[in-house]
């Protein structure tokens, strides 16, 4: 789960982390409040106003603007909310602007920055220890600063088992060439960020950048905060800050009707009990030449209820061109399933693309005839290479 730059920083915050202080708004009337109390409070001529979307490089697609006075901010949040904002992470269309961010101008004289950085922390999957991954061009894009200068990024891995070591704090600073007092407060940064990290049970930290001012303090300009959807249930704090105008409608849905479901590019519905079923069904669906449309696991409760919601979310992927059900009947039994399916099809009245239903286990052989004298537009399979042939022979007419 994404949380807005606002959301993340808050979080930050809360643990220690310095960050650039800012007021929500979603109006141009509460920009300009806003930006009244963040100059008042923070001593700076003007504010920065900042989109807040899922999705980096805001400032390329001219959602983050500088506002030297109350005018200028108000026609600059006039001009913000309501955009449809397109970056280099959104696709075509882009995302719409509801709120912004009136964050205080940390560039102003006095506080000139010297240097901006890039930290971010995550998980190496390879072997399941957190990596810090910082540079010192802050500021850019971090995979073009991969792919053109590769060794002025460096990573710091952390064993779990032992946590983050005061000397890893000390080597982030040094090999960021700091000194003296900005190197002390690199230190506690670093130890404050990765204590956030590790506490929400995030997947990613990204702060880019964090920025070095003249009297050397060391601040988060920016927060890109990846929860671990997995671990939400024990932060329901932070689940609540989920927005879902930001979400894909559809993956909304499917979440609340408490779903596993992920979209493709393809044209071939997936409807299968059991993730590692899924990705053999998809692989199924590849060899019989079609795509898969989809990644969706209905779990182990395949009642009529649960089959139709899932049959309507698929259905809402104007690619599909087929459906394949795969259900392996283990604690459900197959005919309870059949019937399920054969209850979802009558109840919305009629599904506009085949469907090869292969229920394989527990009373598999009731089930198949089941579908078969339904009457239904519903192709039945046992076996996986029957179901295979069904999916080439409906795409194929």
């Amino acid at each position: 789960m994404n949380i807005h730059e606002y959301q993340g920083k808050s979080i930050l915050k809360s643990f220690g982390v310095v960050v650039q202080e800012g007021i929500v708004a979603e109006t141009p009337e509460q920009a300009v409040a806003a930006a009244k109390e963040v100059m008042s409070t923070y001593k700076c001529d003007g504010v920065v106003i900042k989109a807040q979307i899922h999705a980096g490089g805001r400032g390329k697609g001219g959602g983050v603007k500088f506002a030297p006075n109350l005018d200028k901010v108000k026609e600059v949040a006039t001009n913000i909310i309501g955009m449809q904002l397109i970056t280099p992470q959104t696709s075509a269309e882009g995302k719409k602007v509801t709120k912004i961010l009136v964050a205080q101008d940390v560039y102003y004289p006095g506080a000139t920055p010297t240097k901006e950085f890039y930290i971010s922390i995550l998980l190496n999957r390879a072997n399941g220890r957190n990596i810090i991954m910082y540079s010192t061009e802050g500021g850019m894009d971090i995979e073009h600063v991969a792919e053109t200068t590769p060794h002025l990024i460096w990573k710091e891995e952390i064993d779990p088992k032992v946590g983050l070591r005061d000397f890893q704090c000390r080597k982030v600073a040094f090999n960021l060439g700091l000194s003296g007092n900005a190197f002390k407060e690199m230190t506690k940064f670093v130890a404050n960020l990765y204590k956030a990290y590790d506490s929400i049970d995030a997947s990613l930290f990204e702060i880019n950048p964090v920025l070095k001012t003249s009297d050397d303090k060391i601040i988060a300009v920016d927060a890109k905060v990846t929860m671990d959807d997995n671990a939400l249930y024990r932060h329901k704090d932070i689940e609540a800050m989920r927005d879902e105008l930001e979400e894909n409608p559809i993956d909304v849905e499917a979440r609340k009707a408490e779903l596993n479901y992920v979209k493709l590019d393809g044209n071939v519905g997936c409807m299968v009990n059991g993730a590692g079923l899924a990705m053999a069904t998809m692989d199924i669906i590849k060899l019989s030449g079609g795509e898969p449309a989809n990644f969706l696991d209905v779990g182990g409760t395949a009642n009529a209820e649960r089959v139709e919601k899932a049959f309507r979310i698929i259905l809402k992927d104007k690619n599909v061109k087929a459906i394949l059900v795969n259900i392996f009947g283990g604690i459900v039994r197959c005919d309870r399933v059949a019937q399920g399916v054969v209850d979802a099809y009558k109840n919305m009245g009629s599904i506009p693309v085949p469907i090869i239903v292969r229920l394989q286990g527990t009373n598999a052989v009731e089930a198949k005839k089941l579908i078969e004298d339904s009457g239904l537009k519903v192709f039945s399979a046992i076996q996986l290479q029957e179901a295979a042939d069904l999916v080439k022979q409906v795409i194929n007419n």
